[in-house]
């Protein structure tokens, strides 16, 4: 079962001021590349009909040669600044499993680029969970005194794939979306009212890149070319997945004392997994947020990425009541609720029809 860590309404432990954090801007990017089915297909074992049946992708955006996730991550915390009509925050916040550098982390240069020098910036690693992970965090430094943060969820897994592998190079693709959040009244449109989220290391080797750790370092045994790629045991994935969701996204909507939502935008992991998940909760099928189809698989930039896709295509309207969910390596998971405020949101670049 899940540890929760919930916050809900008039919570003096995580609101002592009675402070809450309140989203006020979003924004995303998507590299300029995008590669169809049809491309993988021309250069490994498979098929447009074989990764639709089995993923629901259709299109991803990567990466070009000497793009890194740090410029991902600064247009997409330039446009939920515009977005939020400032151009300062206090902390910025950066979610991501592949940094510029293992050393130092990347949330200060994206901090600087974006004209914020001097701020407190750090990267928070928790892969397809980072950024309600980072979210949780935000929460945190506006309850303690912060008035803004910016929070990043951004990741180029594209680099860290193997170029041999049909099943991972058909899922992810690479991209970044942010959103601002600033100090305000639990009772208002944006605030964070609830989280839960949880852990489970005992099952790290489910999602795991094994080589460039200190695990490996240290054993003093060179590492096989393969352990540098990111690898994945499905079946038991997409099983954990779906019941780690669903369990934590029942209990911040308990939490928060919601008998229902409006909308799920969770981790745009497989459509099957989405599907999945909505029936679990009894979702409609137009309840539950999906833009995979067009991005695969972005991790840490997953959420906030269907968030600003959903907003532009109407999906996501003023007053619904959101649930946001993630799950990732770790095995981490977690999700958080609000009712989503009235943005102006910019389409992410390049989206196909």
């Amino acid at each position: 079962m899940s540890h929760p860590n919930r916050v809900g309404r008039g919570d003096d432990r995580a609101h002592p001021s009675h402070r809450a954090a309140v989203v006020d801007g979003l924004g995303a990017w998507l590299p300029e590349r995008v590669v169809d089915n049809h491309e993988l297909a021309s250069v490994l074992d498979t098929s447009d009909e074989w990764i639709r049946s089995r993923t629901g992708i259709g299109t991803r955006h990567l990466v070009a040669a000497g793009e890194s996730t740090s410029d991902l991550a600064v247009e997409a915390g330039r446009r939920a600044l515009k977005s939020a009509g400032t151009a300062r925050v206090d902390a910025v916040v950066l979610a991501t499993s592949t940094p510029d550098r293992s050393c130092p982390a990347t949330a200060p240069e994206v901090a600087s680029r974006l004209g914020l020098g001097g701020v407190a910036a750090f990267d928070v690693a928790a892969v397809c969970t980072g950024f309600v992970y980072a979210l949780r965090v935000a929460t945190g430094l506006v309850a303690t005194g912060c008035d803004s943060v910016l929070v990043i969820g951004a990741d180029t897994f594209s680099t860290i794939l193997d170029p041999a592998d049909r099943t991972t190079r058909a899922i992810f693709g690479d991209g970044a979306g942010a959103v601002t959040v600033r100090a305000g009244s639990p009772g208002e449109p944006g605030a964070l009212l609830g989280f839960d989220l949880g852990s489970d290391g005992e099952l790290a080797d489910l999602i795991a890149v094994d080589a460039g750790g200190s695990r490996q370092r240290s054993s003093g045994v060179p590492a096989a070319e393969r352990d540098h790629y990111f690898a994945m045991d499905g079946k038991p994935v997409f099983r954990h997945a779906v019941l780690r969701m669903s369990e934590s996204t029942r209990a911040v909507r308990a939490a928060v004392g919601w008998d229902a939502a409006d909308r799920l935008v969770a981790h745009q992991a497989n459509a099957r997994i989405l599907a999945a998940v909505g029936e679990q909760l009894d979702l409609a099928d137009e309840q539950v947020v999906r833009n995979l189809d067009r991005v695969g698989n972005t991790v840490a930039a997953s959420i906030p990425v269907a968030l600003a896709d959903a907003v532009v295509d109407g999906a996501l309207r003023p007053g619904h009541r959101t649930l946001l969910c993630g799950f990732g390596g770790g095995l981490t998971w977690g999700s958080a609720a609000l009712v989503w405020p009235d943005l102006t949101v910019e389409a992410p670049p390049r989206r196909l029809p």
